[in-house]
């Protein structure tokens, strides 16, 4: 899986991302913790090194990425080798379910969230942070997507796409909280996350396990990241 080198071969940094860029990472870190819930068994698709399920309380999560999960168990995650388009988990099993620029790197989105749904309990709710491609954060990225290491090969969706591939998949009631207003090179303190989504280039939604449930397809997926800096 060619998406997957990058992070098999400089897994240090990536994970010092998130030191690099303190104050945009604990803005992410507000943004999803809004929307995430507070009790219950949770899944990180896309667990990385472990910077968001960690802090977040999130105890099990996957990542195709042998590195990646060496780093998340040290953080005390429950980490599994797998794909997000194939967990290895039961149908219902767990109450909600987070998953943090995860999207950008899969093979097939809908074949994610139809996991996503399968894996959850009547009623749950999946938690998705993502750079919104219409933002002028995620125009930056565009930009800039040939000279980063990580993003390269990335697809970047819009928020509208992803509340489509949502509700396709079965999950309603979407609820968005946005934060980072300004490309990476200029964020120099914390954000606070504000409701919706179109003006912030990091954008949460968390939505709900309903009873409808169009098909999806299936594939193969790629591993979690944050934003990546450019150059």
């Amino acid at each position: 899986m060619a998406k997957t080198a990058p992070f098999e071969t400089h897994h240090r940094r990536y994970d010092g991302w998130f030191e690099r860029h303190r104050e945009a990472y604990e803005s992410e870190l507000l943004a999803v913790r809004t929307l995430l819930p507070r009790h219950g068994r949770g899944l990180a698709i896309g667990v990385g090194t472990g910077r968001f399920a960690a802090p977040l309380g999130v105890e099990i999560g996957v990542d195709p990425v042998r590195e990646m999960l060496d780093y998340a168990r040290k953080r005390g995650i429950t980490a599994v080798r797998a794909v997000a388009e194939a967990l290895p988990f039961r149908d219902g099993g767990f109450d909600y379910i987070l998953s943090v620029t995860t999207l950008c790197f899969v093979d097939d989105a809908a074949a994610m969230f139809a996991e996503a749904y399968r894996v959850l309990r009547p009623g749950g709710t999946v938690v998705v942070g993502l750079i919104d491609r219409d933002s002028r954060f995620g125009a930056d990225y565009l930009a800039h997507q040939a000279e980063s290491l990580f993003y390269r090969a990335a697809t970047f969706y819009s928020a509208a796409e992803v509340e489509r591939l949502l509700g396709e998949a079965g999950f309603a009631e979407p609820d968005w909280v946005q934060t980072l207003y300004r490309p990476l090179r200029e964020s120099d303190a914390i954000e606070s996350p504000q409701p919706g989504h179109g003006r912030g280039g990091f954008v949460v939604v968390r939505a709900r396990r309903s009873g409808n449930r169009r098909e999806s397809g299936s594939g193969t997926a790629m591993p979690a990241l944050p934003p990546d800096e450019k150059g």
